[in-house]
């Protein structure tokens, strides 16, 4: 049975900062400061004027997120989801609500594309099996519910990144399938 989401739904290896699309994802924290892993790679590419606009919006609850323009990225829009403080570490709560969040915010402006990294599997120290697993069902519960968002990038920083969410992804469309079919 072919599923329609994997039409919606792209894993790939790559710079998430190189991305031709409407929003790219920044793994944030709550007081939305680039500072290292994708966040230093989004401000080194897209200047200093993201810092600016996320130094306008302030601090953010952690499990939210924020927008700001994509200064000199190909990317229209950065989606800051903060899902954890600074410093801190990312729980799988607060990973799924930002997630949630920033595709709820990007659905609001009538974005057609969007592309996650590995949020919060970096400095944050969150389990990579555990966030492709977040990430992948938070993406299908928007593609089924949203239709503003048309596709749902995760670009990947290296071969072991992208094997994990290529197998999370493979897991969740043999269950979606069953599910569908009633079985």
């Amino acid at each position: 049975m072919n599923n329609p989401l994997s039409e919606k739904i792209v894993i790939q290896q790559g710079d998430l900062t190189d991305m031709d699309i409407d929003a790219i994802v920044n793994a944030a924290n709550n007081d939305l400061q680039l500072g290292g892993g994708v966040a230093g790679a989004i401000r080194r590419k897209g200047g200093e004027k993201i810092q600016r606009e996320c130094d306008a919006i302030g601090s953010i609850p952690v499990g939210y997120a924020a927008i700001t323009g994509g200064g000199k990225l190909k990317a229209r829009y950065v989606i800051h989801a903060a899902s954890m403080q600074l410093g801190g570490r990312t729980t799988a709560a607060n990973l799924r609500t930002s997630v949630a969040h920033t595709l709820r915010i990007a659905a609001e402006r009538g974005l057609k594309t969007i592309a996650f990294p590995a949020v919060g599997t970096g400095i944050a120290g969150f389990s990579m099996e555990e966030c492709a697993s977040i990430l992948l069902e938070e993406a299908i519960r928007h593609l089924n519910t949203q239709p503003a968002v048309e596709k749902v990038y995760f670009v990947l920083f290296d071969d072991r990144a992208c094997d994990v969410f290529t197998r999370a992804w493979k897991k969740l469309e043999t269950g979606s399938s069953a599910n569908a079919s009633g079985g």
